[in-house]
């Protein structure tokens, strides 16, 4: 029974006879209900801050002339559980320091409703014997008498201690905070003896009492021991702000970062004022008025500062290019896991030779907002990427332009083609125009004067990728946003180079952050020459224009999605399709709607040009509701993949799902069946997404993009096709997915492949064999026909019969 099930009249209504019984009922449940509503509580940081704390826990050790005292609560309200997990945290804070008689000794008092010596701090020598001796103590309940287990270190000191004043003192509080009596004072006077005085939350901790018996400052001096590691880090790392010990590791150091605390409470809320039975005298019961009372869970938070030691990273110095991820393994090993085209190399490194053949201009800036300084670093950078990339084999062509208030083009695109030196020459010659930063107007100047196509010849002009470098250091002092798309939408690929500040800027002129490169500091810059080379040849590869694919879209168009958000991700397709030379011979694309149910929008060979698949794609309905990422991969299966349905053999095939990650529970046994089949399957998911479930579907990191928003889909547009592309470029098995209908067996032979139908005929199998196919059945099986050429007529049955009277007769 739960908390809305219970009214303020219950015990009215209960039988005279069984009043009793109700109150008492009523009792157990309220109190039940308040006990699963007790608090509880837990610093919260970044994932990356927590692994580096637990790291560093586990390797910080306290040598130092010191005595350590717990004074641990063993008191009815910790319950046995808790007191074991006491002693786990006692033992793993043992565990980083060097116990030894002339190091850190440890003694440990037991306290509930009296104090208890349970060893002493020379009882013990070494580690090994202290924690034996730690998971051995039991427990002994009793009430929780927090002062007199601190008049009693008053009085007896630290014993087994050592008394010089030039030993630190430290005792550590383990106790859920909630005692029975006055313990301020206590506490007052014992920190004021020169004791550092720690809490460690236990259980559901009252927080305000474990606060004011600590030592300041209080965010160093008080921690929850179920978070063991960040306690044992968090105390180490006090020590050692104390100079009482150095317990930080080679390579670490202690740093404060944000932290939120966050405490879930009970609150209580009076209702209101009821009849209720409150007992009998003599024969007759009489009733009067009851508080009610409701019980609620609410979140508190507050900010605070975590001090704590961290240990660096070996990706911190961010190691992987090319937008690889960096995983850690251990304090100095790490591996690299690469984008699709940069796996050769452990780094994601490409080769530094410009082998791509593109038509590519460099636009700097040469503005009076910018020193000379910075303008000879900009000359410098591309000089040193120019000598690094560019040799006489070098199948691009490369041009120079400045910016400023004005725009002059210094080198025409192809003018010193081969000639690495003039090149060179040229760039040391480049001096700044000055006036406002007008990066706009000279993306549009550049746009269209900055590229010349010769004649190879007479009727044929050399069509390359067309590439603009945009180097720059201060915002633009006019509108680039309207530039830029000028540029783009007369194919010109557009590069953005800059500082971090100026990161949004350059993601507006690029339409890609994939196509943006930013530097923190400006000796930086030369480093990024490998990470420019390859942003630039990847628009060698840009679409699919001219390599056949089977393509399929599944659009998740539930609630969960919204109809705004659909609409976004039907332009997504839009954008994805353009890039696909789309006919009957080359590239086909299919759209499935999907929420609980999958809908066929267009099937594979519905449409034979891209305008026309433009055009349908607007043809999808929202649908909201449920969803089910599994149905629509199925109906994608057994619906679209085949070759009744438009499906081609030979062909590559890849299906894509756009979602947000819900629904996705069963989605995972279908995705592996289309992957059995030969076909890959790309998953895009959109804002806070169940990432492990999506990559369960997807099959592999290489085949999965995390997008944070609707918003920024369009700027995975470009690595969704280069993914994609690179599935349909690879070689093709005519058998996968099986070409053959009606369950028939394919067979590779030779550079082709055959169907054994078994009831069918036609290549595929298509249709019924020969006689069987007028009546419109199937051929029976021969165990069938045997049967029925040994079924007897009617006078055969009879025939040994008449025989036998026959007989009789004669």
């Amino acid at each position: 029974m739960t908390r809305d099930f219970i009214s303020p009249h219950w015990g009215s209504r209960c039988p005279n006879m069984y009043r009793d019984m109700c109150a008492v009922l009523l009792f157990i449940l309220l109190l039940l209900q308040v006990t699963q509503a007790a608090s509880v509580q837990e610093i919260q940081t970044s994932q990356e801050n927590i692994a580096k704390i637990n790291s560093a826990a586990e390797m910080m050790q306290c040598s130092a002339v010191i005595d350590i005292l717990f004074l641990m609560d063993g008191s009815y309200s910790i319950g046995k559980g808790t007191f074991e997990r006491a002693k786990h945290y006692a033992v793993k804070l043992c565990e980083a320091l060097n116990i030894a008689s002339n190091k850190v000794r440890v003694g440990l008092i037991q306290f509930g409703s009296i104090p208890r010596l349970e060893f002493s701090l020379d009882s013990f020598s070494t580690k090994q014997e202290l924690k034996k001796h730690l998971k051995k103590i039991s427990y002994r309940g009793g009430g929780t008498q927090t002062g007199l287990a601190l008049k009693y270190v008053l009085k007896k000191g630290f014993p087994g201690g050592r008394n010089s004043s030039s030993v630190p003192r430290v005792a550590i509080l383990l106790s859920d905070g909630r005692s029975q009596g006055s313990v301020v004072q206590a506490a007052a006077q014992l920190k004021r003896t020169g004791v550092v005085l720690f809490a460690v939350g236990l259980r559901y901790p009252k927080w305000e009492e474990l606060h004011t018996l600590a030592s300041e400052p209080v965010e160093s001096h008080v921690f929850l021991a179920d978070h063991f590691h960040d306690a044992v880090n968090g105390l180490s790392t006090s020590l050692s702000m104390l100079s009482f010990c150095s317990a930080t590791p080679a390579g670490c150091q202690a740093e404060s970062f944000p932290c939120e605390r966050k405490t879930l409470e009970t609150v209580k809320e009076l209702q209101g004022n009821f009849m209720c039975w409150k007992g009998s005298r003599g024969y007759g019961p009489y009733t009067s008025l009851c508080p009610f009372y409701r019980y609620s869970k609410v979140y508190r938070r507050h900010q605070t500062v975590c001090h704590r030691t961290v240990c660096s990273d070996p990706c911190d110095s961010q190691p992987c290019l090319n937008g690889g991820t960096c995983v850690s393994q251990g304090l100095e090993l790490y591996h690299c896991v690469c984008p699709p085209g940069y796996g050769s190399d452990p780094h994601c490194a490409p080769a530094l030779s410009l082998d791509c053949s593109i038509d590519l201009l460099f636009l700097l800036e040469g503005s009076a907002a910018l020193t000379l300084e910075g303008f000879l670093r900009l000359k410098s950078f591309l000089k040193r990427f120019l000598q690094t990339v560019i040799g006489s084999d070098t199948p691009s062509k490369v041009g120079l332009a400045v910016f400023g208030g004005e725009t002059r083009v210094e080198a025409q695109v192809g003018r010193f083609k081969g000639n690495t030196r003039n090149l060179l020459k040229a760039v040391d010659a480049l001096q700044p125009p000055g006036g406002l930063t007008l990066t706009g107007q000279a993306l549009r100047h550049v746009t269209r004067h900055g590229f010349v196509s010769e004649p190879v010849f007479a009727d044929v002009s050399d069509d390359l990728p067309r590439v603009v470098v945009l180097l720059a250091a201060t915002p633009a002092a006019d509108d680039v946003v309207e530039a830029s798309k000028y540029a783009r939408d007369r194919e010109i690929f557009l590069i953005g180079v800059g500082p971090e500040r100026l990161k949004a800027e350059l993601n507006n002129i690029t339409g890609n952050p994939q196509r943006t490169l930013t530097y923190s500091l400006p000796d930086r810059l030369v480093g990024k020459i490998p990470e420019l080379k390859a942003k630039i040849c990847s628009v060698d590869t840009q679409g699919c224009l001219g390599h056949a694919a089977d393509l399929v879209f599944a659009l998740d168009a539930s609630v969960g999605v919204g109809r705004e958000n659909f609409a976004t991700l039907q332009d997504f397709v839009r954008s994805i399709s353009v890039q696909f030379d789309v006919n009957r011979d080359v590239a086909q694309v299919a759209l499935v709607a999907y929420n609980r149910r999958a809908t066929t929008v267009f099937g594979l060979d519905a449409h034979e040009s891209g305008s026309a698949i433009l055009k349908a794609v607007g043809e999808a309905s929202y649908m909201g509701g449920g969803v089910s990422t599994g149905a629509a991969l199925l109906h994608i299966y057994s619906k679209l993949l085949t070759v009744a349905n438009g499906a081609r053999p030979g062909v590559n095939k890849a299906v894509v799902v756009v979602t947000d990650g819900s629904g996705g529970d069963d989605a995972v046994v279908p995705a592996q069946k289309i992957r059995n089949s030969g076909v890959s399957v790309f998953v895009v998911g959109i804002g806070d997404m169940q990432r492990d479930k999506l990559l369960m579907i997807a099959g592999s990191e290489e085949y999965m993009i995390s997008v944070p928003s609707y918003e920024d889909l369009k700027y995975f547009e470009d690595v969704l096709v280069q993914m994609v592309c690179s599935e349909v470029r690879k070689p093709v098995n005519l058998c996968k997915p099986n070409p053959c209908m009606h369950d028939g067996i394919c067979t590779l032979s030779g550079a082709s492949f055959r169907c054994q139908c078994h009831g069918y005929e036609g290549p595929h199998c298509e249709r019924r064999s020969g006689k069987n196919s007028s009546r419109g059945d199937v051929p029976k099986p021969a165990g069938l026909r045997k049967k029925s050429r040994q079924r007897k007529s009617h006078q055969d049955l009879l025939r040994p019969y008449r025989l036998h009277f026959r007989r009789r007769a004669a």
